[in-house]
């Protein structure tokens, strides 16, 4: 929490539906490398009068959102109820500030100057929602065409929905148990509240169905660039085995030197994510000389080059990593090592190359002194001026 803000971000994901396919909530499919979730949570987060997220997730959905959300740090999820609004109430108490955002989760892109338009809206109003005019021609249906409806009087209506947490409690404590509201708007204007519209957005739209899921991938993919990185890391043997690479432990006479458990091929790899991102290198965010990283598995070094592409909105496409030494023995562990590190980076297996050579005697690896590594990666991310 920044502790400066007096609004937090209520995302509702207790969803089970599956109506676009593959056989999980919507809120946990992927898009653009991550999930629909994770879009949400970093769209808000990253707006500075967002002092708290809280997710509200549905019975048994414990693990699926632990994979959504990655190594993101965030208060732990709040259990929905068996309706929107119960799962909706359950979230708001688990608020401390003096507004909230309720928000769904099947709504990634909040862009911020919508958060901007709803706070400015609470210093006069109760709730504020963000609103689109509608441009079709309305109708009242039936077997045939109806009565066209004046359209300059309607809008939709999107979320995120903004409120005086005190306000919208309050609401929902009077609202009849047997009957479900369509949104949190109408939870309030029943008890008095006013609300005001304000400007929506069309990044805001719902994912339903197949095709708006397809439609997000291409409009995440319009904006990215192609990014290459490189690393490079040699490691010196020192004391017992086994040899950790790749993140697999592979019995050897020797272990590798090192501050950490000293996984050459995982240090190599995350210098070349973080330099497709061009954020530094491994030194600069887990430097040698901090006693917290002693003994540490190299698979932290890489989740957090991950997590810091992921919240930039990036997409890691691949990973080539060369394995440079005499021994030991890479080819039996080469299966292994492509299956850790396609698990660290959350992709197929298929995106994962592991190779070995050796310097035919020469040098230090040569020498049978250690073992070196280099490691290509390719990213897509926004290009960031």
């Amino acid at each position: 929490m920044r502790g400066n803000s007096d609004i937090a971000a209520l995302i509702v994901a207790a969803g089970s539906g599956s109506r676009a396919g593959q056989g999980v909530p919507k809120q946990y499919r992927m898009i653009g490398g991550k999930s629909v979730l994770a879009h949400a949570i970093d769209s808000l987060m990253v707006h500075p009068a967002i002092d708290q997220v809280q997710v509200v997730i549905g019975e048994g959905q414990e693990s699926l959102y632990r994979s959504a959300i990655g190594a993101r740090s965030l208060p732990p999820p709040v259990t929905g109820g068996a309706s929107r609004r119960e799962s909706v109430l359950a979230g708001i108490k688990a608020i401390k500030s003096e507004h909230v955002l309720i928000h769904d989760a099947a709504r990634p892109f909040v862009p911020g100057a919508v958060i901007d338009r709803l706070r400015s809206a609470l210093d006069t109003h109760s709730g504020a929602v963000p609103v689109l005019p509608l441009v079709d021609t309305i109708v009242r249906g039936g077997e045939t065409l109806g009565d066209t409806l004046d359209r300059s009087e309607l809008f939709r209506v999107q979320t995120p929905q903004a409120f005086v947490t005190i306000e919208i409690i309050a609401a929902h404590g009077q609202w009849p148990d047997d009957r479900e509201a369509t949104d949190d708007a109408q939870i309030l204007r029943a008890v008095g509240g006013q609300v005001a519209m304000v400007e929506g957005d069309s990044s805001l739209e719902k994912l339903t169905y197949e095709a708006d899921f397809i439609a997000a991938e291409q409009r995440l993919q319009a904006g990215l660039v192609t990014r290459i990185g490189q690393g490079f890391d040699v490691h010196a043997f020192g004391g017992d085995g086994p040899v950790w690479l790749g993140g697999v432990a592979i019995p050897h006479s020797r272990g590798l030197a090192g501050h950490s458990d000293a996984d050459v091929a995982l240090h190599a790899l995350t210098d070349a994510l973080l330099g497709a991102a061009a954020l530094g290198d491994i030194g600069d965010h887990f430097p040698p000389s901090d006693p917290r990283w002693k003994g540490a598995p190299s698979r932290l070094f890489l989740e957090h080059a991950v997590a810091l592409i992921e919240e930039r909105g990036g997409i890691i496409d691949n990973a080539d990593l060369t394995i440079i030494c005499e021994a030991p023995r890479i080819g039996p562990y080469r299966d292994s090592m492509r299956a850790s590190i396609a698990g660290l980076l959350r992709l197929p297996v298929t995106r994962i190359s592991v190779k070995a050579t050796t310097t035919e005697r020469l040098g230090f690896t040569g020498r049978a002194e250690g073992i070196a590594a280099q490691a290509v990666a390719t990213i897509r991310m926004k290009d960031f001026k």
